[in-house]
């Protein structure tokens, strides 16, 4: 069937206003925020309801399209980068919070809601929904799900995973799949709604979600500490993890990123201190006034030279939002912006600390440092300029070695960010060939046109 057919056949489908051709459209959608080349889509296509949505995934399959999926393009490791003469199907006409229930406490959604507004939506109703990826603001919770996002709160919440209680998706043959269910427990047949969690658009088209809800904390209490080194910061998250305290927020940011943020928004961060860990630990007002004391306890024990607690809603909200900045503050200093997330268990953080230093010395780099360094997911930033072919070369090197220093200590690749295409040739080195082979022998059967966001995760 010609282009020209084809578009008939989508504007058939969602109208024509909801089939974007022209070069200027289909470029927008061509690259995310990966530092990767971007392709260009035959078509961009935008369904604004279920049946729409599955009619269109059927149409890619019969005709042989790569789909690739694609919410707020915020994803980093090339998730929704499209295949050459592929199709984008956006999900921002499918943005409906469906549902809120606040006696069962989970919410139904469409794919396009974005991650904010929809947490916005539940506080307004009594609950909590924890998972705040730093791009929460435009990501969509579609793309949270394929992602498997994170954010600050995951050291005591956990991350998207473990908030999805079924997904529904259309395969490639335009049949509704559904899974899970808005029960607490739920083992009916296969754990599908898992299997679509981090799949980044590999494996089905997600239709709605069921997420949970969760009561919110009562009491919360944020602090700034400060420290003369990376290195007793570091060892003080290990400390405090060690103390069998979960903070619900554990955060770290070297010196170069604290002068760059305070740059950035002029926040008050003291910029001659070597590393600051952000904390703040909620729930029950007696058991935060305890853990809070603790805290301070370890971080003086540690080499902490003071420590500064937020007095009001007002002093933490600017704490949190100095750490949010991080990375556009970075992203602010050079043309190209690498930010990695190899992950580390907790024990390992001072180590990983010791490597980065290392591997920033090596490869003559800037290397700017932050992250959720109480669950171990660093955010190791690489400020550059890609059209320098020489020191390209050195960040390649360099990307490699925090991959093999990071895995050598028993972590992984990618802690919230994806595998993508970015990561992809990376994954023999975390499992093995034999896994490789199973996922692409069960991708075989499920997508056996190889139509759906081809070239991620396992090439």
């Amino acid at each position: 069937m010609t282009k020209e057919a084809l578009t008939k056949e989508f504007e058939a489908i969602v109208g024509a206003d909801n089939v974007l051709t022209s070069e200027t459209d289909r470029h927008t959608y061509s690259y995310d925020a990966a530092v990767l080349d971007s392709v260009m889509p035959a078509l961009v296509v935008r369904p604004t309801t279920s049946e729409q949505l599955g009619k269109v995934t059927a149409l890619c399959n019969e005709n042989g399209l790569p789909l690739t999926v694609r919410g707020a393009g915020t994803n980093l490791s090339g998730g929704t980068i499209p295949h050459p003469g592929g199709v984008v199907v956006l999900t921002n006409g499918m943005s409906n919070i469906l549902e809120i229930n606040e006696e069962d406490m989970y919410a139904v959604v469409e794919p396009g809601v974005v991650t904010s507004k929809f947490a916005a939506a539940v506080a307004a109703k009594g609950l909590f929904y924890p998972p705040d990826p730093g791009s929460q603001t435009v990501s969509t919770i579609g793309g949270n799900v394929a992602e498997n996002a994170g954010g600050l709160r995951g050291l005591k919440y956990g991350v998207t995973k473990d908030y999805v209680m079924g997904v529904d998706f259309w395969d490639v043959n335009g049949e509704l799949i559904k899974t899970g269910s808005r029960t607490v427990k739920c083992v009916t047949g296969y754990n599908l709604a898992g299997l679509m969690v981090a799949s980044e658009g590999t494996l089905g088209v997600f239709d709605k979600i069921i997420l949970k809800l969760v009561p919110p904390p009562q009491a919360a209490k944020s602090m700034m500490a400060i420290f003369p080194s990376m290195k007793a910061a570091s060892e003080t998250v290990a400390a405090i993890i060690a103390n069998k305290i979960v903070p619900a927020t554990l955060e770290m940011m070297d010196n170069f990123t604290i002068r760059t943020v305070d740059n950035f928004r002029k926040a008050g961060l003291p910029t001659d201190a070597a590393a600051l860990l952000l904390i703040e630990v909620d729930g029950h007002p007696a058991q935060v006034e305890d853990e809070a004391a603790k805290v301070e306890d370890i971080c003086k024990q540690n080499g902490c030279t003071e420590i500064k607690v937020a007095n009001d809603a007002a002093e933490r909200d600017a704490v949190w939002q100095a750490r949010r900045d991080a990375l556009p503050a970075l992203a602010n200093l050079k043309p190209t912006c690498v930010l990695e997330d190899a992950t580390v268990p907790r024990s390992q953080i001072p180590n990983m600390i010791a490597a980065l230093e290392d591997i920033s010395n090596k490869y003559d780099l800037t290397i700017g440092t932050f992250g959720h360094a109480g669950d171990g997911n660093l955010h190791p930033t690489i400020l550059t300029d890609k059209r320098n072919e020489k020191e390209w070369e050195r960040v390649e090197e360099a990307i490699e070695a925090i991959f093999e220093r990071a895995l050598a200590m028993g972590g992984t690749l990618s802690g919230e960010h994806g595998i993508g295409m970015a990561k992809s040739k990376f994954m023999i080195d975390e499992t093995s060939k034999g896994t490789l082979e199973y996922a692409r022998r069960m991708k075989s059967v499920l997508d056996p046109k190889g139509i759906l966001n081809p070239g991620k995760i396992i090439g």
